[in-house]
């Protein structure tokens, strides 16, 4: 199976999760196709956009919510007020078609997963996938969480809406039974996120905890809707955030459900482009020079000049020095070891100084 995710962030290097949840049920409606059908093109159209993920959800409405749960989304975006009505729309998936979808992302080169939200969902898609995904709602569900981490794989943890407390004692839940790479992932749980509400500065937080924990990485789960130059990617990956993943979707527009904060290939491209310029300015973290600047080091640099002529035999004091460009003589940083010594010729004014003058 593919194991994009954990060696492109174990490199350093970016990864860029579309989460399809379950988006391509209204797709597949809007395009008048089946749900696979539809799922199968999200995921071909996000993997030619440059995505190296593809995340799906597994869950069924029965075990997630309970009759009466009320919504926690913004209700002018998606009008379904009842969790359980909501997710029963979309929970007609299973291992068999998992599977399919599993071997096709195989196939076509960008890894599978999705995230469990109860046991069972958890055993089937063991084999079917390299990284779990335990999602923010289940930070708290240790019994889910035990699970998972016993299945002794890598894993993406959201912890959105959780407090620091929250956070260290879910991983030292899944530290004490899976020693895998783990994924913190920065959310706020509000969908969608208002850009002011999208508090980044946590990601650094996040990152701080590395030096407690071994093999963490840091990531963030974005449920703001795409601004115009995913200045929120890149902002997050600026602060440390190496996975990100958000929601995905064929049509923005479509009404409810995950797709007013989900992005389009555009939006994709956008981001991908962004994070590879990133890439290319920040260079490396060594404190040395860089092999272009070796011009403007010799030229624009100083050298200790002759402020007046010096003869033969004379020996030389300061104020018979100044410092001028280029820096292909004697550096002004090496004044004591000029001064006091003899010259051995006739050194003219606005000469540059060498050593082969002196004595």
């Amino acid at each position: 199976m593919i194991n994009t995710i954990v060696n492109r962030a174990s490199e350093g290097k970016f990864v860029l999760i579309a989460e399809i949840g379950v988006n391509y049920y209204d797709i597949a409606k809007k395009m008048n196709i089946s749900v696979m059908d539809a799922a199968k093109l999200m995921v071909k159209e996000a993997k030619f956009a440059g995505v190296h993920a593809v995340k799906f959800q597994s869950y069924k409405a029965d075990t997630l919510a309970a009759k009466e749960s009320p919504s926690y989304w913004d209700t002018n975006e998606e009008s379904t007020s009842s969790q359980y009505e909501l997710f029963k729309k979309y929970d007609s998936l299973s291992y068999n078609e998992y599977k399919e979808l599993s071997e096709y992302c195989e196939n076509l080169g960008v890894e599978f997963l999705s995230t469990p939200f109860d046991i069972e969902s958890a055993n089937y898609l063991n084999d079917l996938m390299n990284i779990y995904k335990i999602s923010s709602s289940d930070l708290n569900n240790l019994i889910l969480v035990e699970h998972i981490a016993k299945k002794d794989k890598p894993i993406l943890l959201s912890v959105g809406a959780s407090d620091e407390d929250e956070i260290i004692r879910t991983i030292e839940l899944i530290r004490k039974y899976n020693n895998q790479k783990l994924v913190l992932l920065h959310c706020v749980l509000e969908y969608p996120t208002q850009y002011e509400h999208a508090n980044l500065n946590k990601i650094i937080s996040l990152n701080n905890l590395k030096n407690k924990y071994k093999d963490l990485i840091t990531g963030y789960s974005d449920h703001t809707k795409p601004d115009e130059y995913a200045d929120i990617i890149k902002t997050a990956y600026n602060l440390g955030a190496i996975v990100v993943e958000k929601h995905f979707t064929l049509d923005k527009t479509l009404p409810g459900n995950d797709h007013y904060h989900a992005m389009d290939t555009n939006d994709v491209k956008k981001a991908i482009e962004g994070i590879e310029f990133i890439d290319k300015i920040r260079g490396s973290y060594e404190l040395k020079y860089l092999e272009s600047e070796l011009s403007a080091r010799e030229n624009a640099r100083r050298s200790l000049i002759a402020a007046t002529c010096i003869k033969k035999g004379t020996v030389i004091t300061k104020d018979m020095l100044t410092f001028k460009r280029p820096g292909t003589g004697i550096s002004p940083a090496e004044l004591n070891k000029v001064i006091g010594k003899v010259a051995l010729c006739d050194i003219y004014e606005d000469t540059i100084l060498k050593y082969e003058m002196i004595n």
